[in-house]
């Protein structure tokens, strides 16, 4: 089974905003860890049913690269939406980037699309069929 997934941050309010404000995640815990200047934030889906994310902010991290996308080693993460319409609105309205407009695999499969939080971490978008 899949705890939780970890993920870097530059700028942890950044990211708090995009992912609960944007993808309805809830934080459910939040810890300082002051040997090595870092805080992290675990965050869930609101019925508390999928793999937990955390945001992973160190202090003294001075150089912070997402690699191009063909030299990346980690894909991406997926979310479950209801309404792709809805949701991609919001966050063309807070500037971010969107990567693939909305598609199908196949013409009666799922609405899919791609976009990026705020430090370039691809992120899927699933509105299921």
């Amino acid at each position: 089974m899949l705890v939780h997934v970890s993920i870097r941050t530059s700028n942890l309010k950044r990211s708090i905003d995009f992912y609960t404000k944007l993808l309805g995640l809830k934080i459910v815990n939040r810890i300082e860890i002051p040997q090595n200047k870092a805080e992290l934030v675990f965050l869930r889906d609101s019925k508390a049913e999928g793999a937990t994310l955390e945001l992973t902010f160190i202090g003294d991290q001075k150089k912070f690269v997402q690699a191009d996308y063909e030299d990346r080693l980690f894909d991406h993460l997926a979310f479950e939406v209801q309404d792709m319409t809805k949701i991609l609105k919001a966050m063309r309205e807070t500037g971010v980037t969107i990567t693939d407009e909305p598609y199908r695999l196949n013409p009666k499969g799922n609405l899919l699309a791609f976009v990026e939080d705020p430090d370039g971490t691809l992120i899927e978008l699933i509105e299921n069929a």
